[in-house]
C-alpha cells in the first residue's frame, strides 16, 4: 500500500453503504475501500461500532495516556466515511432508501429479520435500485433453524469443529480446544463475502441487475477447515488436536533448540534429504522408514524424538543460517513485536501510519498494509479510520442536503 500513488483505486466509482459493526463486515468493507471503494459507515449517533469500545488496548494520546478509542476499531475502519443514522427514526429510513437509490452495494450484518423492521431490507431496497447488491453477513445464514440465533467468532470456532483440531491434543499439559487467537471466521467471512460482491459487480455488467448474498459465519467456519474437512468426508473419521505437528506431513512442526524452539516445515522428500544432511544425519533419508512422507507419518513418534534430541544441539539462529541456504524451511517462533520487526515485514512495507481524525486526541494511528499488490490500482492510503460522525455532513451533503437542512436533522436527533 503506498500514499504517494493516485487516489484513484481499482474499485474507484463504487458506492458502498456499510451497515456493519464489529469485525466481518467491516473487514469486508476496508477491503473494498483499501482497492477504492467509497465507502460510507453508518453507525448509531453516540455509540457507533461497538468494536470502538473494546478495549484495553486503547490508542494514546500525544501525552500517552490512554483515550476512549479503542485498537480494535482501527484494524477495520480505515478509508471509510463515518455518517450516524438513528434507524428507528422514519425520516433516517427514508434517507437510507435515497441512499440506496444511488449506491451499488449494501452490506449489514444486523440479527435476521432486522433491515427488515425498518423497511430497508432487500426486497424493499431493490424496488428503489435494480442494481443494488446487497449483502448481509450472520452467524448462521438466512436459512435453516439456527437463522434467529446470534453468530460470534467464538461461538462458530466452537460448533464448526475448528476448536476440535486446534491446541495441544487430549491428555498432554495444555490440552483440550482452543480457539484460534485472531477471530478467524470473521475475517474469512469478510474476505469471502468481498469476493461475492466483486463477483456479483461482473456479473451485473452482463445483467444489469444486482443481486443477494448470504454470507454465514458457519459457512466460512465449515470451508476453511479445507482438508481437514476433505479427510473426514471421505474416511469418515474426525481429525483430532495435534498441536503444531500437521497430520499428512512429517516433519512439520515446532523443534526446540539450544535456545528456544524453532519451527521446522519440510513439505517433500528433497527437503528431508537435505535436512538429514546439513544436520549430519544423512542416514535418515536412506532409512525406508523415514526416506519418504507416508512412512515418516507412520513412524512419527520414532523420527521425531531423534530430530528434537539433533536440533537442540543448535540455536534456532544457527539452525535458520544452517537450513535457509540449502532450501529447508525454518523459521523463529516470532511474537508479534519481533514480526514487525523482521526485516522482511520491514521491507515489504506492512506497517502503515496515518494521521488521525482533525481534532482527534491521538496524533496518528498505525496499521498492517493491505496485502493485495496490484500492480497497475494498488491499494491506497486515503484516510485514517473516521472519528464518530466525521464526515456526516460530507456525506449529506453528496446526496443534496444543505447546511440548514442537515443542522435540522441533528436537532431532531436522526443525525
Amino acid at each position: 500500500m503506498d500514499d504517494n500513488t493516485p487516489t484513484a483505486g481499482a474499485l474507484s466509482g463504487l458506492r458502498v453503504l456499510d451497515f456493519s459493526r464489529v469485525l466481518a463486515g467491516p473487514w469486508c468493507t476496508q477491503i473494498l475501500a483499501d482497492l477504492g471503494a467509497e465507502v460510507i459507515k453508518i453507525e448509531r449517533p453516540r455509540v457507533g461500532d461497538d468494536t470502538r469500545h473494546w478495549g484495553p488496548p486503547f490508542l494514546k494520546d500525544t501525552d500517552g495516556n490512554n483515550t476512549g478509542e479503542a485498537t480494535y476499531f482501527t484494524a477495520a475502519n480505515r478509508n471509510k466515511k463515518s455518517l450516524t443514522l438513528d434507524l428507528a427514526r422514519p425520516e433516517a429510513q427514508a434517507l437510507v432508501r435515497s441512499m440506496a437509490g444511488q449506491s451499488d452495494v449494501l452490506v449489514e450484518n444486523f440479527k435476521v429479520g432486522g433491515m427488515k423492521s425498518y423497511g430497508l431490507d432487500y426486497d424493499c431496497l431493490r424496488a428503489v435500485n435494480p442494481r443494488l447488491i446487497y449483502c448481509s453477513i450472520t452467524g448462521f445464514g438466512q436459512t435453516g433453524p439456527y437463522a434467529p440465533r446470534a453468530g460470534y467468532d467464538l461461538l462458530i470456532q466452537a460448533s464448526s469443529g475448528m476448536m476440535s483440531i486446534t491446541g495441544r491434543p487430549d491428555g498432554e499439559p495444555g490440552g483440550g480446544g482452543m480457539r484460534v487467537g485472531v477471530a478467524i471466521t470473521d475475517v474469512f467471512t469478510g474476505i469471502y463475502a468481498s469476493t461475492a460482491i466483486l463477483a456479483a459487480v461482473h456479473a451485473r455488467h452482463t445483467t444489469g441487475r444486482g443481486q443477494y448474498i448470504d454470507m454465514a459465519l458457519l459457512d466460512v467456519g465449515m470451508a476453511v477447515l479445507a482438508n481437514q474437512a476433505s479427510a473426514f468426508l471421505n474416511t469418515g473419521q474426525a481429525p483430532r488436536r495435534q498441536g503444531n505437528s500437521h497430520p499428512s506431513i512429517v516433519p512439520y512442526q515446532d523443534f526446540p533448540t539450544a535456545d528456544g524452539a524453532m519451527l521446522l516445515a519440510i513439505g517433500n522428500d528433497g527437503q528431508f534429504a537435505r535436512f538429514c544432511e546439513a544436520a549430519g544425519c544423512p542416514q535418515w533419508a536412506q532409512d525406508p522408514r523415514f526416506s519418504r512422507n507416508t512412512p515418516r507419518v507412520a513412524n512419527r513418534d520414532t523420527l521425531v524424538p531423534m530430530m528434537e534430541t539433533v536440533t537442540r544441539t543448535r540455536t534456532t539462529a544457527q539452525w535458520v543460517q544452517m537450513l535457509g541456504p540449502v532450501g529447508v524451511p525454518c523459521g523463529p517462533i516470532n511474537d508479534i513485536s519481533q514480526a514487525f520487526a523482521d526485516p522482511q515485514v520491514v521491507a515489504r512495507g506492512l506497517k502503515v501510519v496515518q494521521p488521525a481524525a482533525p481534532g482527534s486526541a491521538v496524533p496518528a494511528i498505525a496499521g498492517v498494509a493491505s496485502p493485495l499488490r496490484l500492480s497497475e490500482h494498488p491499494p491506497v492510503l486515503r484516510s485514517a479510520p473516521p472519528a464518530l460522525g466525521e464526515h456526516t455532513d460530507e456525506v449529506l451533503a453528496q446526496f443534496g442536503f444543505d447546511a440548514e437542512q442537515v443542522a435540522a436533522l441533528r436537532r431532531a436527533g436522526v443525525v
